[in-house]
């Protein structure tokens, strides 16, 4: 390759710069903005900057650039595939577009006009014409380039279609905000500067890739860095590459690209759809792996090159050997040539249909909306989504799959959730159920909706008839439920069941995942102890110091001491007493102003060892309600939490439990709004 250093502004010297369809859209987040941002603020006077490295390719099949074929011709711009380095390019790009839109057209920066600017980085007109060129883009039928002409540069669209919401248009999108934010608070001598830096001082390291290298192996080299690609992109990539290998006619060398990067559209506009960063691209084809090559074991060779069976039953939860599988196993050029074990085009095409089919319904599962399915329907796949369970996850995937008739998928995924909260209880049976055989019959059609709601039935009673499963129970109340797996999940049925309860339609407690927050605030406790860990307040030690410090660490972690909060502010209070804990109505924080578990918490009149067990035996009460269990009498159930010393304390009859009843919360008037 030959390599040179160049800025921006000779970078964009008569070029057109394209990203090909082989490469994956913009995927840069938050964290490489600031990062990019960063670079630009700490750029002393005068000094360049290392941006790091562009490499491109001549474009030797323009002819297909219908909007550019003007400029080339008659100004002799030079076609350019941006084979690595888009992220940089791209928000570099960006940014430019973001100073334009703070100078009119009449203010210069550094003595150029914006018009002169626009000509040489976004766009060039035809004189008195309406045919518009792109200087920097994606290839036409990519979904990003249509938005970033519309809402990155602000230009009118001439197609009529629905704009396409995909993970790429998105994380556009959110570079454009990111970057207007930051430079519109600037002068227009900072803004000078910034765009001298970003023109004149970030220096690429420019490749130009040779004619007889092989563009499609290039790119799965270099794009090692950086951010790096999924194997979803690094796949698709794959898959192109392949199809120039087989010995076909051309037309259909030319449909089956198409049909790749056509399946590959479709499943970034479905993955794009997802809000949860859980459910990524790896996720999506991690599941799409299990479901195209079923349960069966996959024959491969280790490091060493001697063939090993791979069973799925004890891989559940590897996630690296279907990646090594896909790119070094089953799409490799040595199998085009395989006698035995031939990779035909067929087969190519026939992956990149399931790879969408599955996609859509992977994105049903992951992100159900009264879009895509019905209230009771998507209520079912929200909680099967937050057991955050990989077996049930898969086996969710194919049920919405393969069940078509959404009363019997129903069926099934109502008992597919009483399995996945029960089946944690007991760990033996989490590990030796066979949910890889399940998948497979329901993908082999050789089980019916009733008969697999059967079988998920008996892992149930399996589970819950076993005297470990009470056991399981009995251990989880000495160590504190607030170490247990399931607590969260639990709190938040919980709060759904007060909902319903109290006939209020607001959601008061949102399920977020921690790690979907950027910029996660750690004072936010998901859970609270009511009686505090650090409980050095009077008010507490006049109730609790009765007990040993063992006893008061067990109450400390108990099911009834623990509450879901609403608010980050709710942190604030950890400590407090109970009285202060409620919050008042001038500052309006604390339980009475939180979610429903909190306002419920908030109508008892003292917060005792008493109440704490009471509130347990209610909670394990609804937990038999809820997952149809069958936990014990009242006896059976302080036993089960752990608490034997405070009935014994309090001197307690089976009637004082049973009469004892939580009052169900209504909604405080400056919460009905």
């Amino acid at each position: 390759m030959q390599s040179e250093l160049k800025s921006l502004s000779k970078i964009f010297s008569e070029t057109l710069l394209r990203i090909p369809d082989y490469q994956r859209g913009y995927a840069w987040g938050l964290r490489q903005l600031k990062d990019f941002w960063n670079d630009l603020e700490q750029l002393p006077d005068g000094k360049s900057h290392y941006t790091g490295v562009l490499t491109l390719q001549k474009a030797d099949d323009y002819s297909k650039w219908i909007d550019d074929i003007w400029i080339i011709s008659s100004k002799k711009y030079n076609p350019l595939y941006v084979v690595d380095g888009q992220q940089r390019l791209t928000t570099a790009i960006i940014l430019i577009q973001a100073i334009l839109d703070c100078v009119d057209d009449k203010t210069k920066l550094n003595y150029t006009t914006k018009e002169e600017i626009q000509k040489k980085y976004i766009f060039e007109s035809k004189d008195e014409g309406i045919s518009r060129s792109y200087i920097f883009g994606y290839e036409k039928d990519n979904p990003s380039d249509e938005f970033l002409k519309t809402h990155i540069f602000g230009a009118p669209s001439d197609n009529h279609v629905v704009l396409e919401d995909t993970i790429y248009t998105r994380n556009l999108f959110q570079a454009k905000k990111y970057l207007s934010e930051r430079v519109s608070i600037l002068n227009h001598k900072q803004l000078e500067d910034l765009f001298t830096n970003i023109t004149q001082n970030l220096l690429f390291n420019i490749f130009y890739i040779e004619p007889q290298l092989d563009v499609f192996v290039t790119f799965e080299t270099i794009n090692h860095r950086g951010k790096l690609l999924s194997h979803l992109e690094l796949l698709k990539n794959r898959l192109i590459y392949l199809s120039t290998k087989f010995n076909i006619e051309e037309s259909e060398r030319e449909k089956l690209r198409r049909a790749i990067n056509e399946n590959w559209k479709s499943v970034y506009h479905s993955l794009g759809k997802i809000q949860s960063k859980q459910f990524d691209d790896d996720k999506f084809l991690s599941s799409h792996f299990f479901c195209y090559f079923g349960s069966s074991p996959l024959k491969y060779n280790d490091k060493n090159g001697r063939e090993k069976i791979y069973n799925w039953r004890y891989h559940f939860h590897d996630d690296i050997f279907y990646k090594e599988y896909l790119l070094e196993e089953y799409f490799t050029t040595k199998r085009t040539d395989n006698k035995k074990n031939k990779l035909t085009h067929n087969d190519i095409y026939h992956y990149a249909k399931s790879i969408r089919n599955i996609a859509e319904n992977f994105q049903i599962v992951a992100n159900p909306n009264k879009e895509n399915t019905t209230i009771e329907e998507s209520t079912l796949l929200n909680q099967l989504n937050r057991l955050s369970n990989n077996k049930i996850f898969q086996l969710t995937i194919v049920v919405q799959y393969k069940i078509k008739n959404k009363n019997k998928r129903i069926m099934v995924l109502r008992e597919l959730e009483r399995l996945g909260f029960v089946i944690m209880f007991h760990p033996d049976v989490y590990y030796t159920w066979q949910a890889d055989e399940l998948v497979s019959k329901l993908l082999g059609d050789s089980i019916s909706p009733e008969e697999l709601k059967e079988e998920l039935s008996n892992t149930i009673l399996k589970t819950i008839d076993s005297s470990e499963f009470l056991e399981a129970i009995r251990k989880i109340g000495k160590s504190g439920y607030y170490h247990w797996g399931r607590i969260r999940y639990f709190m938040y049925e919980y709060e759904q069941h007060l909902r319903l309860k109290s006939k209020t339609s607001r959601h008061l407690l949102d399920w977020q995942e921690d790690d979907e927050r950027e910029d996660y605030d750690y004072d936010h406790k998901s859970v609270e102890h009511i009686y505090p860990q650090k409980a050095d307040n009077t008010y507490w030690k006049e109730r609790f110091n009765c007990f040993s410090v063992q006893q008061r660490n067990i109450l400390k972690n108990s099911l009834g001491n623990l509450l879901p909060v609403s608010q980050p502010k709710n942190a604030s209070l950890s400590n407090r007493s109970f009285p202060e804990k409620l919050g008042d109505a001038e500052r309006q924080v604390g339980y009475k102003y939180g979610c429903l578990s909190e306002i419920q918490v908030s109508m008892e009149p003292d917060w005792t060892p008493l109440a704490i067990l009471r509130r347990g035996i209610y909670l394990l009460e609804f937990m038999e309600k809820r997952w149809s269990l069958e936990l014990g009498t009242a006896e059976k159930k302080i036993e089960l939490l752990g608490l034997q010393f405070v009935a014994e304390t309090y001197k307690l009859k089976p009637d004082d439990i049973l009469a004892y009843k939580l009052h169900i919360p209504k909604l405080p008037d400056s919460l009905q709004t």
